[in-house]
C-alpha cells in the first residue's frame, strides 16, 4: 500500500497548477482542511469570503454577508474573480474555499480558473449534519451565542441548500465532485481526503 507521502506527491503532479474548490455547511471544516491541503500542495487557500471582507466592497454587500446572505452575484464576479489571475499564484496549484456559492457561478469560476492557469481538477463538498453544525458552533468558544447569530446560521443553512447544493450537483455533472463525509474527527477526515484524491486520479 502506498504512503501518504507517496499518495501526496503524486496527487502534487497531477494537480500541476490546477485549482481544488472546497464546498460545504459552516463549520464543516472547509477552512481547516483547506489549509491543510494548500501546504501540502504547497499552494494558497484563496477563499470567497476572505477576498470580499479584506477589499472595499459596496454597502449592500458588506450588508448582505452580515445577515448571512450571499454577495450579489455580478458583485461577487467583478471582486472576487479577477483576484485569481495575479502575478503571484503563477505557476501554483490553488485551493479554494467556497468560490462561486451561487448557481451559475461555477461557470464563471471554471472559465476564471482556466483563463488564469488554474483550471478546477476537482472539487471537495464536505458533507456534514445540521445538527453536527449546531454541536461545532455551540463548542465554538469565538462565536457570540445570541439570538442574531442563531438567526444568521439559520439563514446559511437555508442560503447553502437553495443556492449552494445546487452548485454541487452541477459539479458533479461534470465529473469533477467527490464527497468526503466531514463529521469525524480532524486526522481522519484529511487522511480520507488524501486517500479519496489519490483515487480521483487513477
Amino acid at each position: 500500500m502506498e504512503d501518504q507521502t507517496t499518495k501526496i506527491k503524486q496527487i502534487k503532479e497531477w494537480l500541476g497548477s490546477g485549482s481544488i474548490n472546497i464546498f460545504g455547511l459552516p463549520f464543516s471544516g472547509k477552512d481547516t482542511h483547506g489549509k491543510e491541503l494548500a501546504a501540502m500542495l504547497n499552494g494558497p487557500l484563496i477563499g470567497g469570503g476572505d477576498i470580499l471582507r479584506s477589499n472595499l466592497v459596496p454597502q449592500h454587500v458588506t450588508d448582505a454577508i452580515n445577515k448571512g446572505h450571499l454577495a450579489p452575484t455580478d458583485d461577487y464576479k467583478e471582486i472576487v474573480l479577477p483576484y485569481l489571475a495575479q502575478e503571484k499564484y503563477a505557476g501554483k496549484p490553488l485551493v479554494l474555499s467556497s468560490v462561486g456559492r451561487w448557481l451559475g457561478e461555477e461557470k464563471s469560476v471554471l472559465s476564471a480558473t482556466e483563463a488564469a492557469g488554474h483550471p478546477i481538477k476537482c472539487v471537495i463538498y464536505l458533507k456534514i449534519s445540521n445538527d453536527e453544525v449546531w454541536k461545532r458552533w455551540k463548542a465554538n468558544k469565538r462565536e457570540r451565542h445570541d439570538d442574531n447569530a442563531e438567526h444568521i446560521l439559520e439563514k446559511r443553512f437555508s442560503e447553502f441548500e437553495e443556492k449552494t447544493i445546487p452548485v454541487v450537483t452541477e459539479y458533479r455533472k461534470l465529473g469533477l465532485l467527490m464527497e468526503i463525509d466531514g463529521s469525524p474527527a480532524e486526522p481522519i477526515v484529511t487522511a480520507e481526503i488524501i486517500n479519496q484524491l489519490h483515487k480521483f486520479i487513477s
